[in-house]
């Protein structure tokens, strides 16, 4: 059985290898494998001595199929409401320009057509 050894790294040359890194003149993998080293180690040292800021880190979520058709399903009840609105408002005009038309004894719609043609 093979014993580990355990290795420690000064803080002097963690810095050292971040400013290589950085400078471009050495890469974490070539880093990882030349001192053998993991490679997430060498991200700490640069995230703890890099002057680069740490990237941000997005959390992706997959949501369910369930919960996607319950969301449509939302926004088709809200988008029915909407047209079904403006269906009553629509009927409400025609009626007013019927009546309107009943009352003056003239097609208040097709005079109203026709000077916007003109227009």
């Amino acid at each position: 059985m093979t014993k580990k050894r355990i290795r420690t790294f000064s803080n002097e040359f963690k810095k050292e290898k971040v400013q290589l890194i950085e400078e471009g003149k050495l890469t974490v993998l070539q880093l990882s494998r030349i001192y053998e080293v993991t490679r997430s180690s060498v991200y700490k040292w640069l995230k703890r001595y890099g002057r680069l800021p740490a990237p941000e880190r997005m959390v992706i979520e997959k949501k369910s199929e369930s919960m996607k058709n319950v969301e449509l399903l939302k926004k088709i009840e809200e988008l029915e409401r909407v047209i079904g609105k403006q269906q009553v408002e629509i009927l409400y005009k025609e009626e007013i320009i019927r009546l309107g038309s009943e009352i003056i004894g003239k097609d208040l719609e097709k005079k109203y057509n026709s000077q916007q043609s003109k227009d």
